[in-house]
């Protein structure tokens, strides 16, 4: 159950963390369209970002899972660590390109 729950916590960590770098680097990259320049689009940005980052935090919390196999609590202390730095890039994400 440890196991579970580590990997539910770093895939939320992961997808949170690779949603605030895929929308910095595209509005960096790519920079921003103009809504009154676009009539129709098929493409809406803000769902294939949360997909591609829920896709990748899925596989970040199972690797997670697999490596808390072996050591459950290292694993916890590295998450710990870790939720500053995605709290971080969260609020860059929010500050620069809202």
């Amino acid at each position: 159950m440890q196991r579970v729950a580590l990997g539910v916590i770093a895939g939320a960590l992961g997808a949170a963390a690779v949603y605030a770098l895929l929308r910095i680097g595209q509005a960096a990259l790519l920079g921003d369209t103009d809504p009154a320049l676009i009539m129709y689009s098929e493409h809406a940005g803000y769902f294939w970002r949360a997909w591609t980052a829920a896709y990748a935090g899925g596989m970040i919390g199972f690797a997670a899972s697999l490596l808390a196999h072996r050591d459950p609590p290292r694993v916890a202390r590295l998450l710990a660590a870790v939720v500053p730095i995605v709290a971080a890039l969260a609020a860059a994400q929010g500050v620069l390109v809202p």
